[in-house]
C-alpha cells in the first residue's frame, strides 16, 4: 500500500504535533520513510505555511495529522473546582492561575478552512486521530488524491474506520506516548498492547495495518512486519533527533530516569495521553476524584501552568509525552536514524520478506 507513495522503507514517522517540524517530516521522508506532521495544534493558515515549508524540503510523499475529538462540553463549575485545586501550584511559581479556561484546539470536524485548504493543498496522506471525520470531508480528501489513515485502539474503532472508506489502520497499542486515540474517552479502554492490537486488526479487518507504540528499533519494525502490519508508526524515536521542536527541558527528560516510568494520564491535557514521569504526572497522587474538564479545555490550565513553572526554570510541568520505549531513544540526526532502522530491520534474525 505505501509502496504506491514511493516509501521504500516500512517506518512511519508520528505526526507529534507540537513537536514534529517541516524540517523532521522532510527529513525522514527523503530518507525513504513517510515523514508526517501534526497541525492539530494550530489553525488553518499555520498549517498551510507548514505545508509549504514541508513542501520547499522534499518532492517525496508525506502526511498531515489532524485531531478529530468530539466537541468540548464547557462545564464552568468543573473549570473553575480544576482551577482552584492547581491554584496552590500556581502560587510556587508566583503566578495566578487563569481566571477562565478556552477551548484551544479546534477539531477538524468543526474546521470548514482546514478541510478546505487540505483539499486545496492536496498533501499525499492525511491522518486522523481520536476519530473520523464526516463522509463528506473523507469524500473531499479522496477525491483530491489523499490516501487516508486513521488511529484504533480496538476493533470496533477499527470497523468504524474500515466502514468510512478509510485506507490503512494505525494501530495504537497502549505503550504508545502522547493522546491515546481513542474516540470515546469516557467509554471502558481494554488497554490493548500493540502485538495484541496489531495481531486483532491484520486478523479481523479487510484493510491493511501500521502497528504504532513502543517502537524503537529495527528489531521492534520486524516484529511489527511479522506480525502482518505493513509498517511500523515510530514517534518517541524521533523526539531527540535535532529537526524535532522539543526543547532542552523536554530532551533532557527523555534521556534521564523519567524515561522508565511512563505515565498514562488525562491531567494535563483532559484526554489519556502517555508523558515521561514528572511532577505534573505525580498529581495523579492528590487528585482524588477530581475530574479534568474536557479536552482540549484542561490543557489551556496545563499550558498556563507549565508556563509559569518554566519561567522560574522549572520543567516538571512540560508535555513530555513519550511511550514506554522511551529509554531506547537515540540522539541522531532524522536521516541517520531511519538509515540505522533500516540496516537494523535487515539484520534483525526474524526480519519478515517485506522488511528486507
Amino acid at each position: 500500500m505505501l509502496d504506491r507513495l514511493g516509501i521504500a522503507a516500512p517506518i512511519v514517522q508520528a505526526p507529534m504535533a507540537g513537536v514534529s517540524t517541516p524540517a523532521l517530516a522532510a527529513a525522514v521522508s527523503n530518507a525513504g520513510g513517510l515523514g508526517s506532521l501534526g497541525v492539530g495544534a494550530t489553525d488553518a493558515a499555520g498549517a498551510r505555511a507548514m505545508i509549504a515549508d514541508l513542501r520547499a524540503r522534499t518532492d517525496r510523499a508525506f502526511n498531515i495529522n489532524v485531531f478529530v475529538h468530539g466537541r468540548a462540553k464547557a462545564d464552568p463549575e468543573r473549570e473553575t473546582a480544576w482551577l482552584e485545586w492547581l491554584s496552590p501550584l500556581f502560587a510556587e511559581f508566583g503566578a495566578e492561575p487563569p481566571k477562565s479556561l478556552r477551548t484551544i484546539y479546534k477539531s477538524f470536524a468543526d474546521d470548514a478552512e482546514m478541510l478546505s485548504m487540505l483539499i486545496e493543498t492536496k498533501p499525499p496522506v492525511v491522518s486522523f486521530h481520536f476519530g473520523l471525520p464526516s463522509t463528506e470531508a473523507i469524500q473531499g480528501l479522496k477525491q483530491a488524491g489523499a490516501m487516508l489513515l486513521a488511529t484504533a485502539t480496538s476493533l470496533e474503532e477499527a470497523r468504524k474506520i474500515e466502514a468510512a472508506g478509510i485506507d490503512v489502520i494505525v494501530a495504537q497499542g497502549i505503550e504508545a506516548g502522547g493522546h491515546r486515540g481513542v474516540f470515546d474517552p469516557a467509554a471502558p479502554d481494554d488497554a490493548l498492547g500493540t502485538v495484541a492490537l496489531t495481531r486483532v486488526l491484520v486478523s479481523k479487518s479487510k484493510l491493511p495495518v501500521i502497528a504504532a507504540g513502543g517502537i524503537m528499533d529495527g528489531a521492534g519494525i520486524a516484529a511489527a512486519l511479522n506480525l502482518g502490519a505493513i509498517a511500523a508508526q515510530l514517534g518517541t524515536a524521533f523526539i531527540a533527533c535535532p529537526e524535532s521542536a522539543a526543547d532542552d527541558a523536554y530532551r533532557a527528560a527523555l534521556a534521564g530516569p523519567g524515561a522508565h516510568h511512563t505515565r498514562l494520564t488525562s491531567l494535563i491535557s483532559g484526554r489519556p495521553a502517555r508523558s515521561l514521569a514528572s511532577r505534573f504526572t505525580d498529581l495523579h497522587q492528590s487528585v482524588a476524584d477530581r475530574m479534568p474538564p474536557d479536552y482540549p479545555i484542561a490543557y489551556d490550565a496545563g499550558k498556563a501552568l507549565h508556563a509559569a513553572a518554566k519561567a522560574k526554570s522549572e520543567h516538571g510541568y512540560g508535555a513530555h509525552w513519550a511511550g514506554q520505549g522511551a529509554p531506547l531513544a537515540r540522539a541522531m540526526p532524522a536521516a541517520e536514524l531511519v538509515a540505522t532502522l533500516v540496516r537494523e530491520l535487515k539484520t534483525a534474525p526474524f526480519t519478515t520478506k517485506s522488511g528486507q
